[in-house]
Formats: C-alpha cells, structure tokens, sequence
C-alpha cells in the first residue's frame, strides 16, 4: 500500500528563556532521527521533520505540517516527564483537535512502534487502523 509516516516533532521555546527551546538542535535531531528508525525497523515508510515553536503555537504548527503533508490522520505522543508538561500536554492535544478536521490519535508516553506477534506487516495493520478511524 502507499502508507507512510512523517514524524514531526515541535520543539518548545521556553517561555522568558530568550529564545532557548526545550530540546537542543541536536536532541530533537536524534529524537526524530531515532522514531523514524523504530519505525523503519518495523516495516513502516518513514520520515521526519522538526520546527520550533511557542507553547500557545504548537497545535498550529502540527495542523499546519499535517495539511502540507496531505495526512490522513494525526498522532500525538508525549516524552514529557516535567510536571508542567503533563499539565499543558491536555491542552496541547485539545487545541490540536479542535483545530483539525483530521482524526486524531493520541499515544501514551514514550511512543513505541512495535510489530505484532504472528501479523502481517506493519503497513497493513497501519491502513486498517486509518480505516477504521475514517468510518
């Protein structure tokens, strides 16, 4: 089939922080580099960007990459572990929702991709999870 995943993941500037984001260039490289792997490993076609942006601007910016994508539904996973992030995590994943026409999934912290015992391939279980979502 012609499934496939873009990971994209938005990288936070800290309120008052001038600039400075969450996660550094290098960090949120390898944290997008590392989900594209496990899926790739899981039979998934697979690619990943990043951007920054605010707090109040992350929902935008994950609607906005989902539209350019021409995606056919949205996941969002969480590596938080700050007590802040668990709080703003909920709003975060309202606001993406409410802003989207899209189906959107949301994953528990941290996301992994695993292949199913005794299952075809990834692919497959990926389009029925979609079609199931689109009925």
């Amino acid at each position: 089939t012609g499934a496939s995943v873009h990971v994209f993941h938005v990288n936070e500037r800290i309120v008052t922080g001038n600039g400075t984001t969450l996660r550094t260039r290098d960090e949120t490289s390898e944290l997008v580099t590392h989900a594209v792997q496990q899926l790739a490993e899981a039979g998934v076609r697979a690619d990943g960007s990043a951007c920054v942006a605010g707090y109040r601007g992350v929902p935008a910016r994950i609607v906005a990459k989902a539209a350019d994508e021409a995606a056919d539904g949205i996941v969002l996973g969480s590596t938080r572990t700050r007590r802040w992030g668990r709080l703003f995590a909920a709003q975060v994943r309202e606001r993406t929702t409410r802003l989207t026409s899209l189906p959107v999934l949301t994953a528990p912290s941290p996301l992994r991709v695993t292949a199913l015992p005794g299952t075809g391939p990834w692919e497959k279980q990926v389009d029925q999870a979609l079609d199931s979502l689109l009925r």
